[in-house]
């Protein structure tokens, strides 16, 4: 062993280390992310869940309860409703997680010691009904009178109906998130080393001495990789159904929809990186950096509500938390596409936005 060759190599590596501006981002910025992802952005006790309120009663009491629910910080007033039958529509398009439903007879209800409040929630996502379930059970001013509570077998003033996932099994909300997660791991990584790979390969040359523009190689390369990416869905899907039953109360045509605008999303996200990345280990390291902040961001691992607003805006930039609201919505609520149109238009917003920047971006030259 020659100490002095040893250093020299050891000296020869920090500098190509230097020169990496990428793994060099990556040996501070995976740190400081995942130490603020998991510190300041996870949180899992949920606060301000969006609700919309239906106080057919009208007293004092009743609007006693709205204000203590309110008052909790688990859910707040983010629609108006007139009827449970709006409050269920809205719990399908994913306008609200949570539904208050207050009868006209509420001030006899509790004076019987009957169920005298509904809460209804979206049970697809079972932290969220978790947390409805605690709102239920905590003490509420005028919601338990003296009589209500002293009568042998009284029911519990507030009632919860848990919609789409009344089993509250886990699978149901993890599998369809699983596809996104899948798509976005898996086409980002496979157009992130695309046009690097050409280069690498010597395939520039051949490319460069064609007469097919740049638009035309770009979508050239997206669309095979399309495919792939429905052959992805559809394992998913069916293993899905056959391992864990879980169902598909929506079109089957709207699920594959909602998985090709995620599909094209993530492949022009790629195809921008490759454009970047000198190396196929390079568009490796980008797309883990994409990835990361898509799982932990997007409500696949943790609930959405519980995140600050800040950290929501980042995520609303992210393709996967758009499409786990669709997907979510087709498969578990029966939504239609249409429906959820605003995450519709947020995918097809930004594979505009990716494409035209990768197009921008990519110059059919060796330098």
């Amino acid at each position: 062993m020659n100490w002095r060759r040893l250093l020299a190599i050891v000296i020869k590596e920090m500098r190509q280390l230097r020169r990496d501006r990428i793994t060099l981002a990556m040996i501070i910025g995976i740190p400081v992310m995942q130490l603020v992802l998991f510190g300041y952005a996870i949180n899992l006790n949920l606060r301000g869940l969006d609700a919309a309120i239906v106080d057919q009663a009208g007293t004092s009491g009743s609007r006693a309860v709205v204000m203590d629910m309110l008052a909790t910080g688990v859910i707040r007033s983010s629609a108006d409703a007139d009827t449970p039958q709006e409050l269920v529509a809205m719990l399908r398009r994913g306008d609200i997680s949570v539904g208050v439903v207050i009868p006209a007879d509420f001030e006899r209800r509790r004076l019987d010691g009957r169920e005298a409040v509904q809460v209804m929630v979206d049970g697809s996502d079972t932290v969220v009904q978790s947390a409805a379930i605690q709102l239920a059970r905590m003490p509420i001013a005028g919601a338990t009178g003296a009589s209500a509570s002293a009568r042998p077998g009284a029911a519990e003033p507030i009632g919860v109906v848990a919609f789409y996932n009344p089993e509250r099994r886990s699978a149901v909300n993890i599998v369809p998130g699983l596809i996104g997660v899948i798509l976005t791991m898996t086409m980002v990584l496979f157009t992130g080393v695309a046009i690097v790979r050409e280069r690498e390969r010597g395939n520039m040359e051949l490319l460069i001495a064609t007469p097919i523009s740049r638009s035309e190689l770009m979508v050239g390369k997206v669309l095979p990789y399309a495919v792939i990416g429905l052959v992805q869905t559809t394992v998913v899907l069916l293993l899905g159904l056959w391992l864990f039953q879980v169902p598909v109360l929506g079109r089957v045509l709207h699920v594959y929809l909602a998985a090709v605008l995620l599909i094209l999303a993530n492949l022009t996200l790629g195809l921008l990186i490759s454009t970047k990345a000198r190396s196929q280990f390079q568009a490796m390291q980008m797309t883990f950096f994409v990835f990361l902040p898509s799982i932990l961001l997007s409500g696949f691992m943790f609930p959405f509500a519980g995140m600050p607003t800040v950290v929501q805006w980042i995520a609303e930039a992210l393709p996967l938390t758009h499409f786990l609201r669709l997907i979510r919505g087709i498969m578990l609520r029966g939504a239609s596409l249409w429906e959820l149109w605003p995450d519709v238009l947020a995918l097809i917003g930004f594979t505009a936005a990716m494409m035209t920047l990768a197009i921008q971006r990519f110059r059919k030259r060796l330098d």
